[in-house]
């Protein structure tokens, strides 16, 4: 039997301020289109690319391409395990902020 996993835990990977931007403008939505994350986060595609192959490579994240209206469209989203890496990193960053009264 394993022990449970502790919620909480830092994650360098996700930790690099574009990754954790990248993560955080996901972790809301199923999926959203490249160009709509490159926008929303202010970043050349070059340096959207280069953070998002970091997470596939982890495994957080996926990429599906697909046309539409006869257009190439590239889309991203979080897998389960980089949803949950988000979350506790998250919860860890939380944790360091929290102050005993």
């Amino acid at each position: 039997m394993s022990a449970p996993s502790n919620p909480a835990a830092f994650d360098e990977l996700i930790h690099a301020p574009v990754r954790l931007r990248i993560c955080a403008s996901l972790a809301p939505v199923a999926w959203a289109e490249f160009a709509q994350l490159r926008d929303a986060l202010g970043v050349a595609d070059s340096v959207l690319s280069k953070h998002l192959k970091q997470l596939v490579d982890a495994r957080y994240a996926y990429i599906e391409r697909f046309t539409k209206g006869g257009r190439s469209h590239v889309r991203v989203a979080l897998t389960v395990d980089g949803r949950k890496a988000y979350v506790g990193h998250v919860a860890a960053l939380r944790a360091m902020l929290e102050v005993d009264s």
